[in-house]
């Protein structure tokens, strides 16, 4: 009797792990899936002579998205930590934007 409730509940956890919509791996393979057709046409632009910021632009916003993603799982880890580690996750990340936007903009 006791090995059926076991059995049972372990059952209901397999069953409520399986009914998420948006686990990290299926976001991971999406968001790669979208840049990479954002490179595609950057990269078709490009190759069709099509001016050079627009081909930039495309390549900012595919690196965005994917920075937007980790910086969201990244927040998830440090949340939890010392406050040494969430100014360092901020820091990294006002770096990390100037890089995208300041190239963009010179």
């Amino acid at each position: 009797m006791a090995t059926k409730k076991t059995s049972t509940s372990s059952s209901n956890k397999s069953s409520s792990t399986k009914k998420t919509v948006w686990g990290l791996n299926k976001i991971s393979f999406w968001t790669i899936v979208a840049v990479t057709m954002l490179y595609a046409i950057a990269m078709i632009l490009s190759a069709c002579g099509i001016d050079p910021k627009a081909v930039s632009a495309l390549q900012g916003v595919a690196t965005a998205i994917m920075i937007i993603i980790v910086a969201i799982l990244a927040w998830r880890y440090v949340r939890p930590k010392q406050m040494v580690w969430k100014v360092l996750y901020i820091i990294c990340l006002l770096i990390v934007i100037a890089g995208i936007i300041v190239p963009l903009v010179v």
